[in-house]
């Protein structure tokens, strides 16, 4: 219904328009033409602020002359010219001023329509982000250990028993995962939202990596700002999700968590895998994927006051190394 209220509101001004016009150049008397412009201004605001753009021109046109020009007549014969200009001028004013203020309405109402619309894609951007970075990670440990039992189930059914387990595991972290991107929806709509993950679980996250050795210093890790800390944990993500897709059969994957002199270091260290030919590979996917992965990260860890870089190490494999300030205000 008000949709349809607002569409009447410049055919209304169009008639009024016209009405007033007749009316002035018909006789009408002074007392009843200022009342049809009092009728006139506050529908040339409500045209500017709602109708479409050409037939609110239209109506707004006849409006404002409708305003403008109703004391042309009584002034017809006894005024000059300059007279007659000064007054359609002098009552055109307000009649443009009715005008700029529903403009100016409708050009706020844009703007937060605009925000809206922004708010709504960083948050889609996010959650892509988060899906990347989190979900991806325990799929791929679903699939390398799904490829994995295949292999093994006829020659060592133990292997395949543990690897299963591991799916498991891994199925179970992917499902939490999803949880807090659903929980994040929530808090959108105004509900609570789970907290997100940081170094704190980095013990649970390298005990399901096959390979994986943890040296964390937690003394550290209470400088890190909480900012910091959840994005610690995002890049270790990144980085054992490349290791398995890059460097699969990686023998050892070093996940370190230290003080040293530029504040506190997150690096992730993977051995050359067979044949020592994927450490190189994982730099391409630093450098080719925009917007996801470790280029993706590249950006939050810099927005969390840090630095991230990769590069091929010494023994043919790959490191992924984050630092990021020490903090006075501490994790407790």
């Amino acid at each position: 219904m008000t949709a349809n209220l607002r569409a009447a509101y410049a055919p209304l001004l169009a008639l009024a328009g016209v009405v007033g016009l007749l009316a002035a150049f018909l006789g009408a008397s002074p007392a009843w033409s200022l009342i049809w412009v009092g009728l006139l201004l506050p529908l040339l605001v409500l045209v500017a602020r709602w109708s479409p753009v050409h037939p609110g021109a239209v109506a707004a046109s006849l409006g404002v002359a409708a305003v403008a020009v109703w004391p042309v007549p009584l002034m017809w014969g006894t005024a000059s010219w300059l007279e007659i200009c000064g007054a359609v001028a002098f009552w055109a004013a307000p009649a443009l001023g009715a005008l700029a203020a529903g403009g100016y309405l409708r050009r706020q109402a844009s703007r937060m329509r605009q925000a809206v619309r922004d708010s709504r894609r960083d948050q889609q951007l996010e959650l892509a982000r988060d899906l990347h970075d989190f979900v991806a990670h325990d799929v791929s440990a679903i699939v390398v250990q799904a490829q994995a039992a295949r292999f093994v189930a006829d020659k060592d059914p133990e292997q395949a028993v543990r690897a299963l387990e591991r799916i498991e595991a891994a199925g179970l972290g992917a499902l939490a995962s999803m949880d807090r991107t659903v929980h994040a929806l929530r808090e959108a709509a105004g509900a609570r939202s789970a907290p997100i993950p940081g170094t704190s679980e980095l013990p649970g996250l390298v005990e399901r990596f096959e390979g994986g050795v943890l040296e964390a210093d937690w003394a550290a890790v209470r400088e890190l700002s909480r900012e910091a800390d959840t994005t610690a944990y995002r890049v270790a993500v990144e980085a054992l999700t490349n290791v398995r897709r890059h460097a699969p059969g990686a023998a050892l994957v070093r996940v370190g968590l230290r003080r040293v002199a530029e504040g506190i270091e997150l690096s992730v260290a993977n051995s050359a895998p067979p044949r020592g030919g994927a450490g190189g590979r994982l730099g391409l996917g630093l450098r080719r994927r925009g917007g996801t992965g470790l280029a993706g990260l590249r950006g939050r860890v810099e927005a969390a006051g840090g630095t991230l870089g990769a590069g091929a190490s010494a023994d043919g494999g790959w490191r992924v190394c984050a630092v990021f300030p020490a903090r006075e205000d501490a994790l407790g």
